[in-house]
C-alpha cells in the first residue's frame, strides 16, 4: 500500500510540476497542454467529464474562452498555481479517494466543503442577515479552529468557505490560511476591512480568494449595507486586482435588486473591476425579523437561473445560482457535499438551516459526519423529484421539521426554532412552497427536460 501511494504522490507531484512550468511562461497560449495535464488528476469519472465539459466549452464558446486566457494571463502566479494545487491536486486527485474511502467503509459520507464562522462580529448590520441574531460576543478560538481545520484536512477536504461575521475581524484566521496552505480558503467578506497589508498578504499567501458581498450598485447595496459600503468595495477590488489576486461577489437577490444583479450593466462593472465570479442566494427567511415578503417572487426566482445559465455563457465570467444550480448536483447538497459549523460549534447541514445535533467542541469532525442528522438528511434525498425544488426550508417545508424530530436536533437561532415550532410561520412557508410549485413545475419541464443529476443526489 506504501508503494502505491508512493507512486500516486510521485505522479502528481510530477504533473504539478509541468502545470508550474506552463504557468511562469505562456499559459494563454498551452491551454491544450493544461487541460491534458488537469484530467490526469482526475481520479473518478464525474471529475473527468467535468473537466471534459469545461474544455468542449472553452474550444465551442467564445466567452468561456476569453474567460479563461484571461485568467492564466492576468492572475498573480502564486495565486494560480496555489488554486491549481489546492482545488485540483488536492481536493480532487488526493481528496476524492480520501473522503470515498469512508463512504464505501462505514457509509459516511464527507463533504468537498466546509463552512466555518470562526466569529459573529462585524462591523455592519445589514437588513435581513442569518448572522444578526447571533451573540457576538462568543466565537471559536485559534485553537478550536485549528483542530477543525486539521481534521478537516487528514479528511480530504482542501476547500473551505469562510463566514461570519465578518471574517477580516477574525486575525488569527490569517496563522490558519498560512498554515494550511494546501487548503483553498475562500472568505465571503462585506469588504469594508481592505487595506494594502490585507491585499499584500493575500498576494503572498495564494490560497486565499474573497467574495465581496454586493446587492447591486451604490443604491442597492448601501441600502442594506449603509452608507459608503459600495464605494469602500469597490476600493478593496481595486487593491486586489492591481496585484492580480483572484477574487469574486456574492449577491443575496431580493424582489427590490434580483434584475440588477443580474443585468449586463452590473455584470460588466465587475468583469472590470477584475472580479471571476458571482455567487447568487435568495433573501431567506432567516435571521432578524424575517419577512417572507422580501423573498423574490416564483417567477424571478426561475428567471434568476435562466439570467445566470445566460451569463455563463455570453460573458467572460462565471456564476454559481446556490438554488437554481440545484439539478446538476442532484438536489440539495446540505449535509453531503458541504455543512456549517458556526461560531459556538454547532454544526449546522446549511448556511440557512440553522439545526444541530453536534458540537464540535466535544466531538471530533469524523464522529458529526457519522451522526443521525447527516444520515437522516442523506437518506431524504432528493426531497423532490423536481430539483428546482430542492429546499428543505422553503421548497419541502415539512423535511427539516421531520429530520429534526428524526435526528433529535435543536434549533440554533429564532428562525430555525420558528421553522420546527411556530405553526403560523410553518404556514407561511408552506404557501411559499405551494406558489412556487406549479411555477418550478413548468420550468423542469421546459428548461431540465425533467432531468437532474440522479447520481449525485446520494452523495
Amino acid at each position: 500500500m506504501k508503494v502505491v501511494e508512493n507512486l500516486e504522490k510521485y505522479a502528481k507531484e510530477t504533473v504539478v510540476k509541468s502545470v508550474f512550468e506552463i504557468i511562469d511562461k505562456n499559459p494563454e497560449k498551452n491551454v491544450d497542454k493544461i487541460f491534458s495535464l488537469i484530467k490526469a488528476l482526475a481520479k473518478d469519472d464525474d471529475s473527468k467529464e467535468g473537466i471534459e465539459n469545461v474544455q468542449s466549452y472553452y474550444r465551442d464558446i467564445p466567452s468561456v474562452n476569453e474567460y479563461v486566457n484571461d485568467i492564466l494571463k492576468n492572475t498573480n502566479k502564486n495565486c494560480l498555481k496555489k488554486f491549481f494545487t489546492n482545488f485540483l491536486a488536492n481536493a480532487i486527485w488526493s481528496g476524492v479517494p480520501k473522503r470515498a474511502k469512508w463512504l464505501e467503509k462505514e457509509d459516511t459520507k464527507v463533504p468537498f466543503v466546509l463552512l466555518i464562522s470562526p466569529s459573529m462580529r462585524c462591523n455592519k448590520r445589514c437588513v435581513g442577515c442569518y448572522a444578526a441574531e447571533y451573540d457576538k460576543t462568543s466565537g471559536l478560538s485559534y485553537e478550536e479552529v485549528d483542530r477543525i481545520v486539521g481534521q478537516a484536512h487528514d479528511l480530504g477536504i482542501h476547500f473551505i468557505i469562510v463566514l461570519g461575521g465578518e471574517p477580516f475581524f477574525v486575525d488569527f484566521m490569517w496563522k490558519i490560511y498560512e498554515k494550511y496552505s494546501d487548503i483553498q480558503f475562500v472568505p465571503f467578506t462585506n469588504g469594508t476591512l481592505f487595506t494594502d497589508e490585507v491585499a499584500d498578504n493575500m498576494a503572498r499567501l495564494g490560497n486565499v480568494m474573497p467574495m465581496f458581498s454586493l446587492e447591486g450598485f451604490e443604491k442597492e447595496t448601501d441600502a442594506r449595507r449603509g452608507a459608503g459600503t459600495f464605494n469602500t468595495v469597490m476600493k478593496g477590488m481595486d487593491l486586489l486586482n492591481s496585484r492580480g489576486v483572484p477574487f469574486g461577489v456574492s449577491s443575496a437577490t431580493a424582489r427590490n435588486n434580483v434584475e440588477t444583479v443580474t443585468s449586463d450593466a452590473f455584470i460588466d462593472m465587475l468583469i472590470e473591476k477584475g472580479a471571476r465570479m458571482s455567487w447568487y442566494f435568495i433573501y431567506m427567511p432567516v435571521g432578524e425579523k424575517p419577512n417572507v415578503d422580501n423573498m423574490l417572487t416564483p417567477e424571478q426566482r426561475i428567471e434568476l437561473g435562466r439570467s445566470t445559465r445566460r451569463i455563463r455563457t455570453t460573458k467572460p465570467y462565471f456564476t454559481i445560482d446556490f438554488f437554481n444550480d440545484a439539478p446538476y448536483v442532484g438536489g440539495c447538497i446540505a449535509g453531503k457535499y458541504y455543512c456549517h459549523i458556526n461560531s459556538n460549534g454547532d454544526v449546522e447541514p446549511c448556511i440557512f438551516a440553522h439545526i444541530s445535533v453536534d458540537n464540535i467542541r466535544n466531538k471530533d469532525l469524523i464522529d458529526v459526519f457519522r451522526g443521525s442528522m447527516f444520515k437522516e438528511l442523506r437518506q431524504r434525498q432528493p426531497y423532490n423529484k423536481n430539483m428546482l425544488r430542492p429546499c428543505m426550508m422553503i421548497d419541502n417545508p415539512h423535511v427539516i421539521r421531520e429530520v429534526a424530530k428524526a435526528s433529535g436536533a435543536h434549533p440554533t437561532d429564532p428562525s430555525a426554532a420558528a421553522m420546527l415550532n411556530d405553526v403560523e410561520f410553518q404556514h407561511k412557508l408552506e404557501k411559499l412552497a405551494n406558489d412556487f410549485a406549479p411555477v418550478a413545475d413548468e420550468a423542469w419541464q421546459t428548461d431540465f427536460n425533467s432531468k437532474g443529476n440522479d447520481a449525485f443526489a446520494k452523495g
